[in-house]
């Protein structure tokens, strides 16, 4: 596959029941634009939240990954990320009518089948990975997990799990790069021992689990009265259940020797889509579970993030060249100075763009606030990303001169570093889903040099003002008041 970005062609569904809930749910994989990565929607609840596919999410690893935000969690998402990193696939809407994915068959293959039937295409952008440059190691004492990343050109992962058991035994599993994925592990279901599933049906779990998706190895004798309740569990007669002591339940036939180290690696590919891009690098892997694998996840993100602002990406030139300019800003924008808080937008695209304020001692705000330091209040820093982002919002409609653009919401502000008299401050707002009904949710991040100075993320709608001959709309309340006084 090329180092282009990709999403699916068209949506594709699969329905099943989540394994620890026992619901019921629909998942449907939607296309979505460049640098948008992977986002749940939760499209059950009232206002369809969205979770994003972030390690920062995280909330429970407890037999499976749960992401929390927005007010909705969504279980059990590692067997899905890991198809959509196994197929090379950048940008997806996943949405679930209900709080877990469906464990389908314990694989991920029934998601694999389901992308390539919608179809995989190539979309305008680079790829974006996180190229690690220098060895880093994770370890949890208590749990015999070891983890290691070395720099590797490709996605190289290597897995070891040891439980002590006679049935499962030493076993190790590795692909080479992410194209391995679909033949090697995606077929690989998941497992677990029968003395851990009788203490999982104990705490009311694994209400939607099947004999068809999980593998339940055996390594302890087993009383007939415990054969006698599985049946009745898992509404099956007890003819239907066998166990040989030690062995694999109904003597399920595994698709490979060592499918349960592969499986491993499976929850490992899907557990790292959190860090929010494709990754280049070894990573090695023993005895991993799923806390240990966001715990990781956690120190690779905040590499890249380190990595990032070193390589000093939106690092201002002053030679770039100017895509729009400040006389078609103010006739794209009602603001005017000293309001009006952008001097030029250097890029431009369906789905992003960047400004530029130069920060300069002559500023009116500088009068008042902290005159003997002068620092631009972080209010105004937000106002100019608002102004950045509203120029995006505009240029997605023909005549953006009869529309104005409103805020409607800023979450998660940080205000990271002062921004001083001198500052080339530049804006980089992007879009966080597809525009639906006029709406745009954007993810701001202000930059000076290679430092973040502000992040924010905001709900903008643009509403046509005036019609196609420049005279103004008149407002249903307005007309009202008009029918009132008559």
């Amino acid at each position: 596959m090329s180092e282009k970005q990709h999403t699916i062609k068209n949506s594709v569904s699969l329905t099943g029941k989540g394994l620890h809930t026992g619901i019921e749910a629909s998942i449907t994989f939607k296309p979505a634009p460049v640098n948008h990565w992977f986002k749940f929607k939760r499209v059950d609840l009232p206002g369809e939240p969205v979770i994003d596919a972030d390690v920062d999410n995280v909330t429970e690893t407890e037999r499976g990954t749960t992401l929390f935000q927005n007010g909705a969690k969504i279980a059990t998402t590692e067997h899905v990320l890991a198809a959509l990193v196994g197929l090379e696939i950048d940008n997806c809407i996943i949405e679930v009518s209900g709080p877990e994915v469906p464990i389908m068959n314990g694989s991920s293959m029934p998601f694999i089948e389901a992308l390539e039937k919608a179809g995989i295409v190539e979309q305008d952008a680079p790829r974006v990975f996180f190229e690690l440059k220098e060895n880093l190691t994770y370890e949890d004492a208590k749990g015999h997990i070891e983890m290691l990343a070395v720099p590797q050109e490709t996605f190289r992962l290597t897995v070891m799990v040891d439980y002590n058991s006679e049935v499962l035994g030493t076993q190790h599993a590795t692909i080479y790069k992410a194209s391995e994925f679909k033949n090697e592990v995606a077929a690989c279901r998941t497992f677990v021992f029968l003395h851990e599933l009788e203490m999982l049906l104990k705490h009311n779990l694994i209400k939607g689990g099947d004999f068809d998706n999980a593998i339940v190895l055996v390594d302890k004798a087993v009383s007939e009265n415990t054969m006698e309740h599985l049946a009745k569990v898992f509404n099956k007669k007890r003819s239907e259940i066998e166990v040989k002591y030690p062995g694999i339940l109904n003597n399920t036939k595994l698709n490979f020797y060592n499918e349960p180290a592969r499986h491993k690696l499976l929850d490992m590919v899907g557990d790292l889509a959190l860090v929010g891009m494709p990754i280049k690098a070894h990573i090695l892997a023993a005895r991993p579970g799923h806390s240990g694998n966001v715990a990781f996840a956690k120190k690779l993100k905040e590499a890249a993030k380190k990595d990032k602002l070193k390589k000093g990406v939106m690092r201002f030139n002053p030679n770039a060249p100017t895509i729009i300019g400040i006389t078609e800003i103010m006739n794209l924008l009602p603001h005017r100075p000293p309001f009006l808080l952008i001097d030029k937008i250097l890029e431009l695209s369906s789905t992003h763009v960047v400004g530029v304020k130069n920060v300069t001692m002559n500023e009116d705000f500088f009068r008042g606030h902290f005159p003997g330091n002068p620092i631009m209040p972080g209010v105004l820093q937000i106002e100019a990303m608002a102004q950045t982002g509203g120029i995006l919002a505009l240029k997605t409609v023909p005549d953006p001169e009869n529309y104005l653009t409103f805020f409607m919401k800023i979450d998660n502000v940080r205000f990271r570093n002062p921004v001083v008299p001198g500052d080339s401050l530049v804006f980089h707002c992007e879009l966080m889903e597809p525009v639906r009904r006029g709406i745009f949710q954007m993810k701001g991040t202000a930059y000076v040099g290679d430092k973040v100075v502000t992040e924010a993320e905001m709900m903008a709608q643009i509403v046509k003002v005036k019609d196609s001959n420049g005279t103004p709309i008149e407002k249903k309340s307005d007309k009202i008041e008009k029918v009132k006084q008559n």
